[in-house]
């Protein structure tokens, strides 16, 4: 392996948490961005789960691609497992991608394991907007969790419809409550 690549698609583009040399918007084809794990403690509890995003099959995902020196490859892929392989909702992959100058690279990334008991499928905006609604866990609102997403990926200049059409939805549900 000549370079080694991380690839973001949530709180990883804007707190990768580790060095790296540069960084670049990149788009990965056949997964996309999704509010598809259940979250028992971070965004909900088991009684009541949240949803936390996921690469999920289908689609294209733009994010951010990190590279990495070779003499800290360990050490990034060390703290990527201790971060994103918690409760092993997530699979290690090395999936192609192109970065925003044109080139392709390969990079690590976190796909869902759609066989694993946080999986949530694909679910619609609206059933989204209600779970992230009402969910609350260790680390906060639920609700805060989807709009500080949607507000860095906009500042990075990412457009993300579906993820707006949630936000757009729990807008909705409030003001008919």
């Amino acid at each position: 392996m000549d370079e080694f690549w991380v690839f973001g698609y949530g709180s990883l583009m804007w707190n990768p948490g580790f060095e790296f040399v540069e960084r670049s918007q990149a788009l990965i084809h056949g997964y996309r961005r999704s509010l598809c794990v259940r979250s028992f403690v971070h965004r909900g509890s088991r009684e009541n789960p949240g949803l936390v995003l996921g690469l999920d099959r289908g689609g294209a995902c733009r994010g951010m691609a990190f590279r990495v020196v070779p003499d800290k490859w360990d050490e990034v892929i060390d703290y990527l497992r201790a971060r994103e392989l918690v409760t092993n909702v997530y699979l290690e992959r090395h999936l192609p991608l192109q970065l925003s100058d044109g080139r392709s690279a390969r990079a690590v990334a976190y796909v869902v394991d759609r066989a694993h008991e946080q999986y949530a499928g694909a679910l619609d905006a609206l059933a989204a907007a209600r779970v992230v609604d009402v969910s609350v866990g260790q680390s906060g609102p639920n609700d805060a969790y989807v709009f500080n997403t949607l507000s860095h990926l906009k500042e990075m200049g990412i457009r993300d419809r579906w993820l707006e059409q949630v936000v757009e939805e729990i807008t909705r549900l409030r003001a008919t409550a």
